[in-house]
């Protein structure tokens, strides 16, 4: 668990009128049992990417001194197994984000913005990840393939949530993915701020989920 995501935990535990937390929330009913496959653990961290939704936010780049220097919004439409991105720059024009590429100056993809990875069906438990906890949070830690490409996941057990994901290129981490912090949208639980960047980046691209619309 991320410093971010332990601090927002903490300041929910001692919020003058107590709310349950995002993990206690989201672990009223256990997200799969201890013994599940890899396929059903996929299955419930596929709540954080539904089908039949609308996704409203920005995304912010960093410069080396910590500083926002680029903003820009998008709007994620998912239905019926389509995905529709569309992301607008600071004058409010339309910018074209391919599939396999980053966004402009970014460090942010295609993937990053729709978790494109948690639907792919090749999906086996990763034993070369060094250990299951992160953070101190009991974790199960899955493989996700689409042909080349391959992403390594982090998947809370109590929650079913996604936590962190390094996109693997030879074997090797070439981008790492941290969900920073959740929160409630409507009666759901969904990622809230997502930072992604290369392994070691002292600063990395934020992305902020503003809105979430369900069908």
């Amino acid at each position: 668990m991320t410093a971010a995501f332990a601090s927002l935990l903490l300041a929910a535990a001692v919020a003058a009128e107590p709310e349950p937390s995002p993990l206690d929330a989201l672990s009223a009913k256990p997200a799969f049992a201890e013994d599940a496959s890899a396929a059903e653990i996929a299955r419930a961290c596929r709540k954080m990417a539904p089908d039949d939704i609308e996704v409203k936010g920005h995304i912010n780049r960093r410069s080396r001194h910590g500083t926002v220097v680029a903003a820009y919004r998008y709007d994620l439409k998912r239905k019926a197994g389509a995905t529709e991105l569309r992301v607008f720059g600071k004058d409010g024009s339309e910018i074209a984000i391919e599939k396999g590429g980053r966004l402009l100056d970014t460090d942010v993809t295609w993937s990053d913005l729709t978790l494109d990875f948690l639907l792919w069906d090749d999906v086996s438990f990763d034993e070369t990840a060094g250990g299951e906890s992160l953070h101190g949070v009991s974790c199960k830690v899955l493989l996700f393939k689409n042909g080349e490409r391959a992403v390594r996941a982090w998947i809370d057990k109590r929650t079913g949530a996604m936590l962190q994901a390094q996109e693997l290129r030879s074997g090797k981490v070439a981008r790492e993915i941290f969900c920073t912090s959740v929160k409630k949208f409507g009666d759901r639980w969904a990622p809230k701020n997502i930072e992604v960047g290369p392994p070691g980046a002292k600063y990395r691209t934020k992305i902020v989920v503003e809105e979430v619309i369900h069908d």
